[in-house]
């Protein structure tokens, strides 16, 4: 009997990828299912019902979820975050959850460089904006995406600096950065702040009034990472103390409006979660998720396991 297969993803993967992956997994002799463009949370429970493995992009794939999937064996994040799964309960449950990390990374790293033109100049308002180059970036987590970034940033003839305490200092010679000590000499030193942390209970609000409060004059803060790691009050709170400060975000604060009332000309997000929202990302995300799931089906391989 075939061993079933669900691509879920209420926002669907582009045709092209979607086709590639079906064809991976009947190729691999799997029987594929697809849920797409699903509203009800309850389509998703009946479709985990009995797949032997599932690959997801945003969706939440909560405790209930993964009490529906009987068989359940895997499930793996088209993506690098992963976040929107219940990674306790999976393991309380036995089902490894994997994500792919990397496939996304040059996405969100273009974003992130649209973000801080966005407000160099000016929102494209028509008035006299400035450059990227000669400035200070300062990348926070030198990660896949952060590592591009700082690779980005040369190449714009920015000044690079980087803060990440878990990484080797091979890392920061590789991608030509300048090691920081510490977070506040990051927030105080640099014109542009790229924020690459991942949302952990730790780093959840950690931007916040203390750090922010530092940021160098005129600094704007460009966040492609997730919206809980910032303070959100506290953001408000130094942007109405200090008329120097810009935000840029590819995830929209939950008070969103009184930052647009309040701070128009000051900050910008984007009208959903763009970081990963290539063709080509999209593909890369995919495809390596199928790779994944037929691995650990045919040959028993687990590969980037986030729920050890």
């Amino acid at each position: 009997m075939q061993e079933k297969v669900l691509i879920a993803t209420e926002k669907p993967f582009a045709e092209s990828a979607r086709k590639s992956m079906v064809k991976m997994f009947e190729e691999a002799g799997l029987k594929p299912v697809v849920l797409e463009k699903y509203k009800d949370p309850k389509d998703l429970l009946s479709a985990f019902s009995d797949v032997a493995a599932a690959v997801v992009r945003s969706d939440n794939v909560t405790k209930e979820v993964l009490e529906a999937g009987k068989g359940l064996k895997l499930v793996v994040r088209a993506g690098a975050g992963y976040d929107n799964i219940d990674c306790a309960s999976a393991k309380a449950r036995k089902v490894i959850v994997e994500n792919t990390p990397g496939q996304n990374s040059n996405a969100v790293a273009e974003l992130a460089f649209g973000l801080m033109i966005m407000i160099a100049r000016g929102k494209y308002s028509g008035k006299s904006g400035t450059e990227l180059r000669g400035k200070s970036l300062g990348v926070h987590a030198l990660g896949n995406i952060g590592k591009i970034v700082a690779s980005l940033g040369k190449a714009f003839g920015m000044d690079v600096c980087a803060f990440d305490p878990f990484v080797d200092q091979c890392v920061f010679d590789d991608c030509c950065a300048t090691r920081v000590k510490t977070i506040e000499d990051l927030y105080s030193t640099s014109d542009y702040i790229s924020l690459h942390i991942p949302k952990t209970p730790q780093t959840v609000k950690s931007i916040n009034y203390d750090l922010l409060s530092r940021m160098k004059k005129g600094g704007t803060l460009v966040n492609t990472a997730r919206a809980e790691v910032i303070h959100e009050e506290d953001l408000l709170r130094i942007m109405g103390e200090r008329s120097d400060v810009k935000y840029a975000s590819d995830i929209a604060p939950a008070n969103a409006a009184a930052f647009l009332e309040k701070f128009a000309d000051r900050v910008y997000f984007t009208p959903k979660k763009m970081g990963a929202q290539t063709a080509e990302a999209n593909t890369n995300a995919g495809i390596a998720a199928a790779r994944q799931i037929i691995a650990f089906l045919k040959e028993g391989k687990v590969l980037n396991q986030v729920n050890p």
